[in-house]
């Protein structure tokens, strides 16, 4: 650690760059630890220019294992400059760079460091914002790709999306050493889960993979997991295949030995066997030279002593005889040496029979686990293909299911919006009864009348509708039970999650008509409230005549006081005519309101003929103005009748919709199968 500090401080002086107190205070208090391999600056916030240094001195370092710089505040400069130094090094194992908010730079760096360093084994890059460049992610999934020691990775929080999910299961598709991955958190999504799902269908050695809180399906998640079982299991196969590969080497080792000691002690007995035979053919050569020697004397002595031939004779026939016994001797060792040396020949025979037929088992044993183990990789490729298989249905079931779904939620948020629209628009109108109140009066209940016979008919259109639906779920219903009986008997080991399936469908089918009856009685509420509104205005109505008697006697006075009020009965037309064209604006909305408006008109016209006939151009300008709210009020009409064509349309689309995802969603299943 002291040696970690004066170079820090050297590097620092070279570069003339102030050193950092807190990372000197960090050393400083580690300084007692010589033998510590873990360098902890968590929490401490370091500049680009100790970034440099700390890359320059980490590049030719030898003394850490473990890298701790998380929640370091590190800019995009600073990591890049950090992670360049870090390339070069041997040493480091473990490097934590947690919430760092690593961008598009530290990407880029980071997949270099992969791609270069060949001793990292974990990386930490929790809480960062690798994810939010794809350009810059897709230089780190390269390399991923291309690294061959790192074993865990950490990418929680990352802002990872479906495209840098699909990056990330083509490096996964190359990488060959990842064993850990945890892409917790993410924003992943179906398509990023069904790549990496894709992805692993090719990789043989992730082992665990965490996939939490990434807005994916069950059934995705489900998959990834029966992935990982396979994995794991594969792996487990294959330490145990090489365990067991390596016993048998460890005994075919042990036999090559044993065969070796058992060929070298018999050579050993050999070689002893063949000593024993020169020492003693050396000892009858000996002693047969001798008997010649004394043989050579007898005879000397018997040419010598011809005389002592007869005495001698016995004594030369016992010496043939002995002559004759050693010879017998050396014939019967000779002939016990040639059986020891067959009995020798034979068991070394024996033993090299024996040595081939325990290869041959040996070679058998081997062969068979081989078959074995292949057949054992072709069931598991076969249930990959299945699963697979029956993966890619499920996914296209569910596809269609998400697909009906959200179509039966846009035509709900449209029922949602007409049903809003109209509130609004029956709010409007009676803001537009109250507003008209002394000159409408003898028209509005004729105009609630109208409204509450549409609103029946409404009532009774969505009774039907709801009715109709009724009918349809129940066929719907029957159909589906009928199709879940054939798909119970094609479909084998798919029956209970297919079953599920269906209940869910039906129990969504149900809460979308629970809406429906919720909004049935909306509208019956709303038009009880209605009824409500109806009974007020008819006791406004009857407060209304009164003022309207009252208005009449007035205008009984105003007209015996024309002749001197030209000018207040100018502005009074004036102002009715503003009153009309703002009560014109508000009456656009509902067609009911044009009857009342007719009227209006109508009225305004007795009055406008009791006037003098100093007042008729005003008479003429206001029919010019009547002629164009005539031609408002049609084009209204047309209007409104359009608007009431595209919503039974639309309510045509959405009971067609619902009729084709009841009837056409189980009928899915036996084709696939």
């Amino acid at each position: 650690m002291e040696d970690f500090r004066r170079t820090y401080l050297r590097v620092c002086k070279e570069g003339g760059v102030e050193p950092q107190e807190s990372i000197l205070a960090q050393l400083q208090g580690s300084r007692g630890a010589l033998e510590s391999s873990r360098l902890d600056l968590r929490g401490h916030s370091l500049s680009a220019d100790t970034c440099s240094v700390l890359g320059r001195v980490l590049q030719k370092d030898t003394l850490f294992i473990e890298l701790a710089l998380s929640d370091c505040m590190l800019s995009e400069e600073g990591a890049k400059l950090l992670l360049h130094g870090l390339c070069a090094n041997t040493t480091v194992k473990v490097l934590d760079l947690k919430g760092n908010n690593l961008r598009s730079t530290g990407a880029e760096a980071l997949g270099k460091l992969l791609a270069r360093n060949k001793t990292l084994r974990r990386l930490v890059l929790e809480w960062n914002a690798l994810g939010m460049w794809d350009e810059a992610f897709s230089i780190f999934c390269e390399g991923l790709a291309s690294n061959t020691n790192l074993s865990q990775l950490d990418l929680r929080n990352n802002q990872i999306n479906h495209q840098g999910a699909s990056e990330l299961s083509l490096a996964l598709k190359r990488n060959s050493t990842l064993q850990e991955l945890d892409l917790r958190w993410n924003n992943i999504g179906l398509l990023g889960g069904r790549s990496v799902l894709e992805a692993l269908q090719h990789n043989r050695t992730l082992v665990q993979l965490e996939m939490a809180g990434n807005n994916i399906p069950s059934d995705t998640l489900k998959a990834l997991e029966q992935a990982m079982e396979h994995n794991s299991d594969r792996q487990s196969t294959l330490r145990e295949s090489r365990s067991r590969t390596q016993v048998l080497s460890k005994e075919i080792q042990i036999l090559k030995e044993e065969k070796g000691r058992q060929f070298l002690s018999l050579m050993e007995t050999i070689d002893k066997q063949r000593d024993e035979m020169g020492r003693s053919s050396r000892s009858t050569s000996i002693h047969v030279g001798q008997l010649q020697e004394a043989l050579n004397d007898r005879k000397s002595v018997v040419n010598s002593l011809t005389a002592k031939l007869q005495m001698t004779e016995a004594a030369l026939t016992l010496s043939e005889q002995k002559n004759h016994n050693l010879q017998e001797l050396l014939g019967r060792l000779k002939s016990e040496k040639d059986d020891q040396r067959e009995r020798q020949s034979r068991e070394r025979k024996k033993e090299q029979e024996d040595s081939v037929l325990r290869e041959g088992k040996l070679l058998r044993e081997m062969n068979n686990m081989s078959e074995t183990s292949l057949q054992l990789k072709n069931k598991v490729d076969e249930m990959e293909r299945r699963c697979k298989t029956q993966q890619d249905v499920i996914f296209e079931l569910k596809q269609e299911l998400t697909n009906s779904t959200a179509e039966l939620k846009l035509r709900l948020a449209q029922a949602e919006e007409r049903l809003d629209l109209e509130r609004k628009r029956s709010k409007q109108a009676v803001e537009d009864i109250d507003g008209l109140r002394q000159k409408e009066v003898d028209h509005v209940n004729r105009h609630l009348e109208e409204s509450e016979r549409g609103l029946q008919e409404r009532i009774l259109k969505l009774e039907g509708q709801r009715i109709h639906l009724e009918e349809e779920l129940s066929r719907a219903k029957a159909a589906c039970v009928t199709e879940r009986a054939q798909a119970e008997e094609e479909m084998g080991k798919l029956r209970s999650q297919i079953r599920l399936e269906e209940q869910q469908n039906v129990s969504a089918l149900e809460d979308k008509l629970r809406a429906l009856r919720q909004s049935r009685d909306e509208s019956q509420s709303h038009c009880t409230q209605q009824k409500q509104s109806i009974a007020e205005l008819q006791a406004r109505n009857s407060q209304q005549s009164l003022e309207m008697d009252g208005l009449r006697r007035r205008i009984d006075e105003l007209q015996q006081e024309l002749s001197g009020k030209d000018q207040e009965r100018v502005a009074e037309v004036n102002r009715v005519r503003v009153e009309l064209q703002e009560h014109m604006g508000h009456l656009q909305a509902e067609r009911t309101a044009q009857g009342g408006l007719k009227e209006k008109i109508a009225a305004l016209e007795r009055e406008m003929k009791g006037l003098s006939s100093s007042h008729r151009e005003a008479l003429l300008d206001r029919e010019s103005e009547i002629a164009s709210l005539c031609e408002k009020l049609r084009l209204r009409d047309a209007e409104i009748q359009r608007m009431r064509e595209d919503e039974a349309q639309r309510a045509s689309f959405l009971q067609s919709a619902i009729l084709t995802y009841v009837q056409g969603s189980p009928l899915h299943y036996s084709p696939k199968k």
